[in-house]
């Protein structure tokens, strides 16, 4: 007996146009559809004249239900897996499931379409060579500090996603850390009636969208762009080799102290190298 597959399927955004004939084909002839909120997705598959059953996969129950769903797999049934909006998987559930298909050996195909950090890439206008995509920033503020402070010397574009009753906080947060001259990008409710895509410094888009309610609503994605190091910055490899010897012994905070005695570099550039260096290897 043939075992199923597992498709990845793509949805809109917000413009239903942007749905793609080949979603709608594999959605209507898989045996079952996974969704991130089965209320969220009715109102689509109708749209489309979808029928097919739907179940629900989300971060509460994703680790309990995989087994059930692999089992349907091997058993022969095709499954589709969608999330609310965009692509699975990007800041959505379907991992433990894709992992474990995958660990089985079934079949997982992509069924390509709309994703939120694409479409604000292709449209920011900030470099898109390199970028690092670093999902929803943590709630608290210290933490969320914290992961921009490793942050801090990046020197490819940053994508993040965003709330609405955060945004306002977030972004102070990447004044904050990364300078209040920093070019970053807003783009909010993509594909939808209000979307909005506004440039400018970081300390613009801050003020900006605090002295707008409307613009504190919806989905968002803010892109930084990376940072340009000053001459006298430049990561070098001695640079970060010496705070990898000072950071086997020391705590970030002193490694990045000494490194600046050993190399004159300033301390809060050395810093935020010593602190990715610890967090990411």
């Amino acid at each position: 007996m043939s075992k199923g597959v597992l498709y990845i399927v793509a949805t809109p955004l917000g413009n239903l146009g942007d749905m793609t004939p080949r979603a709608v084909e594999t959605l209507s002839h898989v045996q079952v559809i996974a969704a991130e909120d089965t209320r969220h997705s009715l109102p689509l598959l109708r749209h489309f004249g979808i029928a097919t059953p739907c179940l629900a996969l989300h971060d509460h129950n994703e680790r309990e239900r995989s087994g059930e769903l692999i089992a349907r797999l091997q058993a022969g049934e095709s499954i589709a897996l969608i999330s609310d909006a965009g692509t699975p998987l990007i800041s959505d559930p379907g991992y433990h499931l894709v992992h474990a298909a995958r660990e089985q050996g079934l079949r997982v195909v992509p069924i390509p379409g709309p994703s939120a950090l694409i479409a604000a890439l292709s449209v920011a206008g900030l470099p898109t060579d390199r970028f690092v995509f670093e999902g929803f920033l943590p709630a608290k503020m210290a933490a969320r500090r914290h992961r921009l402070e490793a942050l801090r010397i990046e020197a490819r574009t940053v994508v993040f996603f965003e709330s609405g009753h955060r945004i306002v906080e977030s972004l102070g947060d990447m004044v904050h850390v990364f300078g209040a001259d920093r070019p970053a990008v807003v783009a909010r409710e993509l594909t939808k009636v209000f979307e909005t895509i506004q440039g400018d410094a970081l300390s613009g888009l801050c003020q900006w969208v605090q002295s707008d309610l409307h613009q504190q609503k919806g989905e968002f994605v803010v892109l930084v762009q990376g940072v340009i190091p000053a001459e006298n910055e430049e990561t070098t490899a001695e640079t970060e080799r010496i705070i990898r010897i000072l950071l086997a012994e020391l705590p970030v905070k002193q490694a990045a102290a000494l490194a600046a005695r050993i190399t004159g570099q300033k301390r809060n550039f050395l810093y935020g190298m010593a602190l990715r260096i610890a967090e990411h290897g």
